[in-house]
């Protein structure tokens, strides 16, 4: 797909990625429209003035048409994780309704950002309605690229923000077995780099590509690593196997101030190692300029952009 005249439409875009996506793509030239179900939320963005913003719901169809009307690339960026009680079912909602208004539009492609996961049937409802969606885009007849991201590293993500406040708060903790397993984070430039790509890139066909950074952990290891870079002593951790994710979201949500309906999904989706499964992202979008950040890097960045509001908004993942 040519670069000249790209015109991007980013739903998601009050979101944590979303709304950092955007002035990636303005800088590319590329003309962008943003979809928010409330748009007075983006006034105070710096690039306000250069966008056109729509005011949609990916949950209500009729909302939809005039947003993707003109639009070459779409990027889907919303999910419903800990603002639906039933997500699965409104994220299959939203996939159906977007694949439609994409079909009428005429729109050329379509791009998402899921999780990695291992092949297996037994995932979260979290993992298993991205993977869906990301399903029934690669099954709408659009091309698609589908990025598939672990834990991703910069002040406001909500992977992160869980590892921050955990290791920050908690000079020694009781854990769940899931601190054991293999975790690939990525730093958010990075992912924002695979995404800007995608709008251009040439694929072989529509399918998923998995994404991530330099360095695979433990998570517990991941936490001890943020430690050392934050200037804290080690964290003594004590495992405790019958941990149940609604026990250990209880325990997070009293710790930390991320709410119980986002803290479930996030805490089940570590049951299984987050590696990728696929290495052929390079054969299509070649690495950032310098290469990949580095964990501790990444970390390092997000603790220069300083501590979040007292206000916890950041965990509010809204359907925007």
């Amino acid at each position: 797909m040519a670069a000249d005249g790209i015109r991007c439409l980013v739903t998601g875009a009050t979101g944590y990625i979303g709304g950092r996506l955007i002035p990636h793509l303005l800088d590319r030239g590329y003309a962008v429209r943003a979809l928010a179900r409330n748009p007075d939320k983006l006034d105070d963005r710096p690039w306000r003035d250069r966008i056109d913003i729509a005011c949609g719901d990916l949950s209500d169809a009729d909302s939809l048409s005039a947003a993707f009307e003109g639009m070459d690339v779409v990027y889907y960026l919303v999910h419903s994780m800990g603002t639906e009680k039933n997500f699965e079912q409104a994220e299959a909602e939203s996939a159906r309704n977007v694949v439609e208004a994409a079909r009428r539009a005429g729109v050329r492609r379509l791009v998402y950002l899921g999780g990695l996961h291992p092949q297996k049937d037994d995932l979260s409802p979290h993992l298993r309605s991205r993977a869906a969606v990301g399903d029934a885009l690669i099954e709408s007849g659009i091309e698609a690229v589908v990025l598939q991201a672990g834990i991703v590293i910069g002040s406001g993500s909500a992977s992160f923000e869980m590892i921050r406040h955990l290791t920050n708060r908690l000079p020694a903790m009781t854990t769940p077995k899931w601190v054991h397993n293999k975790i690939q984070p990525i730093a958010a430039r990075d992912v924002l780099h695979y995404l800007a790509e995608a709008a251009t890139v040439t694929v072989p066909s529509s399918r998923t590509w998995d994404v991530g950074g330099p360095d695979v952990f433990e998570y517990g290891e991941a936490m001890q690593v943020y430690a050392e870079v934050a200037g804290l002593r080690r964290r003594l951790m004590i495992v405790l196997p019958w941990l149940t994710p609604t026990i250990a979201s209880w325990w997070i949500g009293v710790v930390t101030p991320m709410p119980g309906g986002l803290a479930r999904p996030l805490i089940e989706s570590l049951e299984v190692d987050a590696v990728m499964g696929e290495h052929d992202i390079d054969d299509i979008i070649a690495p950032p300029e310098g290469g990949l950040t580095s964990y501790r890097d990444a970390v390092a960045e997000a603790l220069r952009d300083g501590p979040l509001p007292s206000d916890p908004s950041w965990a509010r993942v809204g359907r925007s």
